[in-house]
Formats: structure tokens, sequence, C-alpha cells
């Protein structure tokens, strides 16, 4: 505010000096009146309105540059995030083959999942000092094991057994390298093995498709798809970089 008043000021003087000036000449008949004077006095005014103009507060591209906010960005690499984002897709895929009670479509998806596990770019956080990279260690290996039984357990109880595990291990994958590029949905079924004998899944989405009754489970059919909810959420907030502007 006060750099506001004097930038008018800039303005405001030198323009007073110059009436007072000119009315000395013209009006009252004054000799005598120095011109550098006025000289200076028109510098000063063109000086003052150029930098309110275009350097003050109130307007500029100055002031347009400042006022633009930060950008949020993730505390990870882009190689690092498009390879758990793969592990993502690729687990999303399996769980919609669940909810179908499609093999095929289950055995395609945790291979892609299997390969994807296998190419998480986690040696970037070695130089962490914090201790993630060798939080991470054990959820990766176990969910490589979870998968590995998906593809070769002989029934879909079993299956849907090692995807339980398997979901659990990549949420604690997700916790321990604090992922912050999407918000994940930890949706729990309450029956999915019995009663009292809940299954879990991450979703990317609030509403429920439950992979543990899905479309054609033999007792209710397509009646229990939407059974359960969300349990808890996953999301990390991005760091602000202020070198980087909207």
């Amino acid at each position: 505010m006060v750099k506001k008043i004097i930038d008018i000021l800039g303005i405001v003087l030198p323009a007073l000096i110059i009436i007072l000036s000119v009315s000395r000449i013209f009006v009252k008949k004054t000799r005598g009146i120095n011109g550098l004077i006025i000289f200076l006095a028109i510098l000063l005014l063109l000086g003052g309105t150029i930098r309110y103009l275009f350097f003050s507060s109130g307007g500029g591209s100055s002031s347009i540059e400042h006022s633009r906010a930060s950008l949020p960005v993730s505390k990870h690499s882009d190689a690092f995030n498009k390879s758990m984002g793969d592990i993502l897709d690729d687990y999303f895929r399996m769980t919609e083959g669940f909810v179908n009670w499609d093999t095929a479509v289950i055995h395609a998806a945790g291979n892609e999942l299997r390969i994807s596990l296998d190419s998480l770019k986690l040696e970037e956080l070695k130089k962490d000092t914090t201790g993630i990279y060798e939080s991470a260690l054990d959820p990766l290996a176990n969910s490589k094991t979870e998968v590995a039984s998906i593809l070769t357990d002989p029934s879909f109880a079993e299956k849907r057994g090692s995807l339980n595990i398997l979901s659990d291990n990549l949420r604690i994958l997700l916790i321990s390298v604090k992922y912050d590029r999407a918000k994940l949905y930890w949706q729990e079924c309450p029956m999915a093995f019995g009663e009292d004998r809940p299954g879990n899944w991450l979703s990317k989405n609030k509403e429920v498709r439950n992979p543990y009754m899905g479309t054609k489970d033999p007792q209710y059919g397509d009646k229990m798809l939407n059974c359960g909810g969300p349990k808890d959420t996953i999301k990390f907030e991005m760091v602000v970089d202020s070198t980087k502007r909207q």
C-alpha cells in the first residue's frame, strides 16, 4: 500500500510543479521561471507514469509473474511414477477379471503385472535417507510371490485368497514409497471369505466393484457386486516447487 502511494506521488508532485510553473508564467505574468525546473518536472512525470503503469503492484508483467501460483510436483521421478502406474494399471485389470470371474483376463493381466513388478524403478529410492528403499523391498517381493500364486493356484477360491494378500502388500508398498500421483481407495468386503472374514482390494474409484463376489458368484449371482466400501484412502501430498509456475 505504501509503495503504491509513493508511485502515485511520483506522478502527482511533478504534475503540480508543472501546473504551478505554467500558471505563474501565463496567469500572473511572472518572469524568471527556471526552464530547467519545468524540464526536470516533465521528466519526473514521465518516469513516475511509466513506473506506475509497468512496474507497480497494480499492473504490468512483473506483477503478473509474481502472482502466478507455484505448481505441485511429485517427490519421485517420472520414470518411477510411470513404473508404479504400470503396476496399478495391471492390478486394476486383474481385479476386474476377478469381478467377472474371467480366468483368461486374470492370467493375462497377472503376467503383465509380474513384468511390471520386476520393472519397478526402485533403485532411485536408495538415495533417500529415511529408509524408504529398505521398507519397500519386502512388500515388493511378497507381491511378486502372490502374483505367481494367482497364476498357478488351481481353484478360483485360492486365487482370491492370493489376491487378498497381494492387495495388502501393494498397499504397504504404496505407503512405503509415499506414492503421490493418484488418490487410491482401500476397499473392504466384510464377508469375502465367509462370515466375519473380510477381504480387501485397491481401487482408483470410490464406487465398489467387489472382486471377491463379482458378477457370477454361485451363491449370490451379481447381487453382492457392490458389497463393501472404502475403509481407507492412500493419498500423499505433492511438494510445491517454486521454480515451476502455472
